[in-house]
């Protein structure tokens, strides 16, 4: 996990909503583009530094581009946090 890139992805309220709509299942593009009101070249950045920060996946079937999480990398994000929490909890005597 890059850290630079993962806190570059979720450091934009878009992308976090766009990773909060596929916590559900994958959505293709599309989908995921008429919840947004912004250009197809906006939507295609962000996807871009999802899939570059490795918190989502892609896949082609015919026409459509489905996006899903990886939730391998959301996971150890997660852990990351908590263990960070727990560090910060243990250092002031909690």
């Amino acid at each position: 996990m890059s850290n630079h890139k993962t806190f570059r992805a979720l450091a934009d309220p878009t992308r976090r909503e766009i990773l909060d709509l596929l916590r559900h299942g994958e959505i293709t593009a599309g989908a995921l583009a008429e919840k947004f009101d912004m250009t197809k070249p906006a939507m295609s950045h962000h996807f871009g530094v999802l899939k570059d920060a490795d918190l989502i996946t892609s896949r082609r079937e015919g026409q459509q581009i489905w996006y899903g999480l990886n939730t391998t990398v959301v996971q150890d994000l997660i852990a990351w946090a908590m263990r960070l929490t727990e560090d910060r909890k243990k250092s002031r005597g909690k």
